[in-house]
C-alpha cells in the first residue's frame, strides 16, 4: 500500500519540530543583565554657621564731616543675624536692623537734630535696615553687596569685611561707604553740603558666638 502524501507531510513536520528542539536544547543561554551601580549621592553642601553678636563687645559708628571738622558718632542699640561660613558664600546672609533713636555723637545738640526730621526722622522711620543678597572672596577678605533702607529709600550698599574665627566664636570687621542725600538724610537747609558733608563712613566692629 501507498503512504498517503498527507502523512509524509505530517512526519516532515514533526521532524522539523524535532530539530529545532534539539537546537533549543543546545543552544547556550542567554547571559545575566550585569547590574549597573547606582550613582553616588551628590556631596552635601556646606552651611553657614548661625551667629549671635554680643552686644557688649559689638560696635557701629559712622564718621561725617560737619564745618570742615569729621565726627564720629555710635547706634548704642542695633540687631544682628549673622550667617556665615567662607565655605558657604551663597548660602550667607547678615540682617541688620538699627535703631536709629540710639545715635550718640556725644554732642545732645547735634544728636538732637540728628533725630529730627530734617535728618533721620526717628519719629516716622525708627529703624534703618540691611540685607545682603550677594557675598564674594577679595584678596583683603570679603566683600557682600546688600540693600539699606533708610528713611523708607532702599539703595544697594557694598561693605567690605574681614572674617576671622575665635575660640568659642567669631569676629567681623568692616566698612562702607554711602553718600546721605542719596537717602534723604538731609532735608531744608540740611541738603546743602556745605556744612554737613554728603560722603559718611560706617564702621562695624562685631563679636559673634555661635547659636545654639
Amino acid at each position: 500500500m501507498r503512504p498517503r502524501r498527507g502523512s509524509r507531510i505530517i512526519a516532515l513536520c514533526c521532524a522539523a519540530a524535532a530539530s529545532m528542539a534539539a537546537a533549543a536544547c543546545t543552544a547556550p543561554a542567554a547571559a545575566a543583565p550585569v547590574p549597573v551601580p547606582a550613582p553616588a549621592p551628590a556631596p552635601a553642601l556646606a552651611a553657614p554657621v548661625a551667629y549671635a553678636t554680643i552686644a557688649a563687645q559689638s560696635h557701629l559708628t559712622f564718621t561725617g564731616v560737619q564745618a570742615g571738622a569729621p565726627f564720629t558718632a555710635v547706634f548704642r542699640r542695633f540687631r544682628a543675624a549673622i550667617d556665615f561660613s567662607p565655605e558657604a558664600l551663597a548660602q550667607s546672609r547678615f540682617d541688620v536692623v538699627i535703631e536709629m533713636q540710639s545715635v550718640d555723637s556725644r554732642d545732645e545738640d547735634r544728636d538732637g537734630t540728628m533725630r529730627g526730621a530734617d535728618i533721620f526722622s526717628v519719629a516716622r522711620w525708627p529703624t534703618a535696615h540691611y540685607v545682603t543678597h550677594s557675598f564674594e572672596k577679595t584678596a583683603a577678605g570679603f566683600e557682600a553687596m546688600g540693600s539699606l533702607t533708610l528713611r523708607g529709600v532702599t539703595r544697594d550698599v557694598p561693605i567690605a569685611f574681614q572674617f576671622a574665627a575665635t575660640r568659642g566664636g567669631a569676629t567681623l570687621k568692616g566698612a562702607a561707604e554711602v553718600k546721605r542725600l542719596d537717602f534723604g538724610v538731609g532735608q531744608g537747609d540740611w541738603k546743602s553740603t556745605e556744612w554737613i558733608g554728603n560722603d559718611v563712613k560706617i564702621d562695624f566692629s562685631l563679636a559673634l558666638t555661635p547659636k545654639h
